[in-house]
């Protein structure tokens, strides 16, 4: 049987595994942010937001998750590049 204590040390270690994703996610905002400089598109590329929004909804739904939290998830992950973006490319948190 396992203890209440091993299943929270089992969901620390995730949650490691998660930031540490996030970090590795938002580090790939600078080479998005010259591919965007060099094709000349905008920061904020909705159209590729929704594409990303797609398919994590995509993906909670074949892994029985609940698609709004997910969504919501994946919408503050994309503010997180795009706020990235605009630091790297010096605008700030310019919207």
């Amino acid at each position: 049987m396992t203890t209440l204590e091993e299943v929270r040390t089992q969901i620390a270690d995730i949650d490691y595994d998660i930031i540490d994703l996030i970090h590795k996610r938002v580090d790939l905002a600078e080479k998005v942010l010259e591919a965007k400089q060099k094709d000349v598109i905008k920061i904020n590329d909705s159209s590729q937001n929704h594409v990303v929004l797609d398919r994590a909804v995509s993906a909670a739904t074949e892994n029985n998750l609940d698609t709004g939290y997910v969504k919501e998830i994946f919408e503050i992950l994309i503010k997180m590049s795009i706020s990235r973006q605009h630091e790297l490319s010096g605008d700030g948190n310019l919207p």
